[in-house]
């Protein structure tokens, strides 16, 4: 199997199947400027600034600009002290769900976000963990680090690819991402603590944050050529089988951000037991333009195409319920289809990511 040459796009399928995000961005971030019909557009547009569970979001937001009373949060997590969805995530989701970059919710939530970057030392920037890192300087430094990371993620993400400020702090990270990769860390990542395989502290490998914030910023990979191919061999190893712990200071606990190696899982024939998660790391991996490099990643996009009919709808055999991931780091990606019991439902969310993967991938469409 070989990823396709041309891909048909089914946007009137979409018009009726598939959820009001899933429409707009389908017409606005895959189907050419020339065929986009500019009344549909405004209509879809408006429609979303209404979309009840943006608007969920949004009342949610807090008046520090921030969601949940804490900044990494994909979901709840007693382990972590997470009550509710935070700030990166809901950031994020609000992004995937359509909303417009520039809304004043985003803006109030970038000061924030801005300062993360900054390495300003104020014990507030911790949020959920500053009681716990007045104690614990290591787990501090872990914190201020991810949560550099998760805000360049969500500023890439959304209207500032271009910003000073974040090209500086996308540099910084790839560089030490870089070294990392070089270093013989990087064979050997683990050491034992607590009576427990660790990631050794030392140690700087790449995570969803940092990934996607370079993802979104097509300026620093043009800069960064020579670090792409070493990500694009980073990732084409497997990712070690062996159970470990994030040591962060005092404190341990499960790996959630960290990316050793590749993800995907993927058997010989590009079948993968987590369809949600493999369109993220794909799209991810596209955006990166090092997909084609990745050879687990070339196949499974490969299967995923191959199980789309004429009309370009996602539909591989045996599919009876929608894709569920059980990683919850996707959880601002997927879904985007709404509540309801149509057997549609299950296949409008991969439908169109793998249409925007082919807009990405220069690969020529066929809009129907």
């Amino acid at each position: 199997m070989e990823i396709p040459s041309t891909h048909t796009v089914p946007l009137s399928w979409l018009y009726e199947a598939a959820s009001l995000p899933i429409q707009y961005r389908t017409l606005t971030e895959v189907v050419p400027e020339p065929a986009r019909d500019p009344e549909q557009v405004a209509a879809l547009r408006e429609q979303i600034l209404h979309y009840k569970e943006a608007l969920a979001i949004v009342r949610k937001q807090k008046d520090t600009g921030l969601w949940g009373a804490n900044l990494l949060a994909p979901a709840p997590s007693k382990a972590m002290g997470w009550k509710e969805v935070g700030t990166i995530t809901q950031y994020r989701r609000l992004l995937e769900l359509g909303w417009p970059p520039d809304a004043r919710v985003f803006r109030f939530a970038d000061r924030f976000l801005f300062r993360l970057l900054s390495r300003d030392d104020d014990q507030t920037l911790l949020v959920e963990f500053q009681r716990a890192a007045k104690s614990d300087a290591g787990l501090g430094a872990w914190a201020r680090s991810m949560g550099a990371q998760a805000a360049g993620a969500a500023l890439a993400r959304g209207a500032h690819q271009d910003d000073p400020r974040l090209r500086g702090a996308a540099h910084r990270i790839a560089s030490d991402i870089s070294m990392y990769l070089r270093s013989e860390l990087a064979q050997k990542p683990f050491k034992k603590a607590q009576g427990k395989t660790v990631l050794d502290p030392l140690t700087y490998p790449p995570t969803v944050f940092s990934i996607e914030m370079l993802a979104f910023m097509p300026a620093v990979q043009r800069e960064r050529a020579g670090f792409l191919e070493r990500l694009a061999s980073y990732f084409s190893v497997p990712t070690s089988r062996r159970a470990f712990f994030i040591l962060a200071g005092k404190k341990v606990f499960r790996p959630l951000f960290e990316l050793l190696g590749d993800p995907l899982h993927a058997d010989a024939q590009g079948r993968v037991g987590d369809v949600a998660f493999a369109v993220y790391w794909l799209e991810l991996l596209t955006r990166l333009g090092i997909v084609r490099q990745v050879p687990s990643a070339s196949r499974v996009l490969a299967r995923l195409y191959s199980e789309c009919d004429d009309r370009g709808i996602w539909s591989p055999a045996g599919l009876r319920v929608m894709p569920k991931s059980t990683n919850a780091v996707i959880s601002h990606y997927f879904p985007l289809e709404g509540p309801g019991r149509s057997p549609a439902q299950r296949q409008t969310d991969v439908t169109f990511r793998l249409a925007l993967i082919a807009r990405i991938l220069g690969i020529p469409l066929n809009v129907v």
